[in-house]
């Protein structure tokens, strides 16, 4: 397993990391973000969203379960939280292995769903302005995605 922590210190630089990562997803890729509310697992999605060229607003799909936005690539943001405790499929094979990007919120409540190839975000409060970032996955794929974020200094 590969991982990957990195700080940001403001909102602007947790946008600007969803913004490098969004520039390099690929049709397929399943994004999964963990953390406590108000972390600021929405905040990192509207970086992703405008690596992705998305011009409409990001919100939470908390009361949808899923918002799809049209870019580069279509977004498909997901909320998981409704969902703990339910066994309910609402059809994530045809998002997670569909046209687009999945970024899933919560994603501990639908754990037996999800692909086994993923990039696993944990995001944690340090303060009221850092987070801590931890990247965690076993593909290929994006251990080179991981291998390119230690490079970027753009924050």
């Amino acid at each position: 397993m590969e991982t990957y922590e990195r700080l940001t210190t403001s909102e602007e630089e947790t946008k600007a990391l969803g913004y490098f990562l969004g520039e390099r997803l690929k049709k397929g890729d399943v994004i999964t973000l963990d953390g406590d509310l108000g972390v600021g697992k929405t905040t990192f999605t509207k970086g992703i969203a405008s690596g992705l060229q998305i011009k409409r607003a990001i919100t939470s799909p908390t009361f949808t379960i899923v918002k799809e936005y049209a870019g580069t690539l279509p977004l498909y943001h997901m909320d998981a939280y409704r969902l703990e405790h339910s066994d309910e499929d609402i059809g994530f094979d045809e998002y997670f292995f569909g046209e687009g990007i999945s970024v899933v919120e919560w994603s501990t409540f639908i754990e037996d769903f999800l692909p086994e190839e993923r990039l696993q975000i944990i995001i944690e409060r340090i303060d009221d302005d850092t987070r801590k970032f931890t990247f965690k996955t076993s593909t290929k794929r994006f251990i080179e995605v991981i291998c390119e974020l230690k490079k970027w200094d753009g924050m």
